[in-house]
């Protein structure tokens, strides 16, 4: 396990984590990743991504990737007896994060009124599926239900291929995010109000937060924007081209750009031609532009591409599988895999911290917590 040697920008602060899966426990993980003291209560059989992903002799590296940093308590909380943990758990608790569809944790009577009277500055954090509002709101939400109400699936793969999901839970990661950086929000106003607040972060308006420019061009023409692929919705030359080795992807994201790329590819002179002058008539000439870029491009190797475009500040790469991502010096340069120890012994690989902080940077503090590993530890530090 990599020895923290820095106090971490949330050191003091204790959260009680009551999320399981994944968006939850994201959330969780990143502050724990900051120095919070996160106590991961599960039920007596675990979180249930204990059993999922790839197992390495009985242990999941997907519970691992989401639970480092943590401690783990069994609490049943079917019991009132346990219940009455909890209580005595958030009652010097700065923040409790649940992620129960909306509105289960006010019927197990941890309504926020009744958390107020209990500890006033505790800050109630939930991360749900389309928010508490609303006849959506004690719907059962997964990410691939997000990304197709949001309007994000309907946007991806092509006009051939129909609406496609993205390979990663990108709903359940980006509502952890939001609800992170909700908290620490709401940590920063308890300073100067002395209060705790609600925080609530949901699937759906995640997404919905990240349509950027494809919403504000539906807002003005009340049309979706059309499948686009590879290629950029708003932009083109742009996207994956093809060379005598393979394939580069090219980002000319702007006029400059996109002279530089043509020019870098000894076919400036379509800007001369009235199909390809500006964007808008590039745009609407585009699959024939692609063609000529293709028919260029293909002449010589990859390599030979991205040092001619990238030397002359056109933004261009190869694409490599996450394997070669993963083992990539671009990778090992910003320390976006980092070791942990897990049972026995066992060196767990996982990714990184993507935000550095130079004085109090996140770090390693402690592997991922065996089932109920500090049950023992927490409950005796509880007042009787």
């Amino acid at each position: 396990m990599v020895k923290a040697n820095k106090i971490g920008a949330l050191s003091g602060i204790k959260v009680i984590d009551l999320t399981r899966v994944l968006s939850g426990p994201f959330c969780t993980m990143l502050l724990a990743d900051m120095g919070a003291e996160v106590i991961k209560i599960e039920p007596p059989k675990g979180d249930n991504v204990r059993n999922q992903g790839d197992m390495v002799e009985g242990y999941s590296s997907y519970f691992a990737q989401f639970n480092r940093n943590k401690k783990s308590v069994i609490l049943d909380l079917y019991k009132d007896s346990e219940k009455e943990i909890l209580r005595s758990l958030l009652s010097d608790a700065d923040v409790v994060v649940e992620n129960f569809k909306a509105g289960v944790f006010d019927k197990m009577g941890f309504d926020f009124e009744t958390l107020k009277s209990l500890n006033p500055k505790l800050i109630s954090a939930s991360v749900n599926g389309f928010g508490s509002k609303g006849e959506m709101s004690d719907r059962p939400a997964f990410d691939f239900i997000a990304q197709a109400l949001s309007g994000f699936m309907s946007l991806n793969g092509t006009e051939e291929s129909g609406p496609m999901r993205a390979a990663m839970p990108i709903s359940d990661l980006v509502a952890g995010l939001y609800c992170a950086f909700g908290i620490v929000c709401a940590l920063q106003s308890r300073v100067s109000t002395g209060n705790g607040q609600k925080v609530e972060a949901s699937l759906t308006s995640g997404l919905i937060s990240m349509m950027a420019y494809l919403s504000s061009e539906s807002f003005v023409t009340g049309k979706a924007p059309n499948k686009s692929g590879n290629n950029h919705p708003i932009l083109a030359p742009y996207g994956i081209f093809k060379t005598s080795d393979g394939e580069v992807a090219v980002a000319p994201a702007s006029d400059k750009f996109c002279s530089i790329f043509l020019e870098c590819t000894d076919l400036s002179y379509l800007l001369e031609n009235e199909l390809y002058r500006n964007n808008s008539s590039r745009m609407k000439n585009r699959d024939s532009l692609n063609v000529i870029v293709n028919e260029r491009m293909i002449l010589e190797t990859s390599d030979y591409w991205i040092k001619k475009l990238n030397k002359a500040g056109c933004p261009a790469a190869k694409i490599v599988s996450l394997p070669e991502a993963l083992n990539s010096q671009l990778i090992k340069d910003n320390g976006m895999v980092i070791n942990s120890n897990g049972p026995e012994g066992r060196k767990i690989k996982m990714t990184g911290f993507p935000v550095k902080l130079s004085d109090t940077p996140s770090q390693l503090y402690r592997p991922p917590p065996l089932l109920g590993e500090h049950t023992k530890e927490i409950l005796k530090t509880l007042k009787k």
